[in-house]
């Protein structure tokens, strides 16, 4: 009788712990981030639906800086806001001027 209690004891431990682990180890695919227990799709951060050069601007000194500082570091993140910031100004000014989003 003892060991039918110890393998009910032990089996009721490994029951409990299974489910605890199985979520601890729970990744959504490339492309989706877990939000709430759920994965979500994550829209990227570069993109390209400037309608006008000040929008252009601002967003692209953000994905730019975001870019350099992952890349290089805080020296990283200046050179990538500048350079994302006149990139973005000029796909902003043509996609004001071919009426595109």
């Amino acid at each position: 009788m003892v060991t039918r209690s110890k393998m009910f004891v032990i089996a009721a431990v490994l029951a409990a712990g299974v489910p605890v682990a199985a979520t601890a180890a729970h990744r959504c695919s490339p492309g989706y981030a877990l939000h709430r227990g759920v994965c979500q799709p994550i829209q990227p951060i570069t993109t390209p639906g400037y309608s006008n050069p000040v929008s252009g601007a601002a967003s692209g000194m953000q994905a730019g800086a975001a870019q350099g500082n992952a890349t290089a570091g805080p020296v990283g993140a200046l050179v990538g806001g500048a350079v994302g910031t006149a990139t973005g100004t000029i796909t902003g000014t043509a996609n004001m001027l071919t009426g595109r989003r």
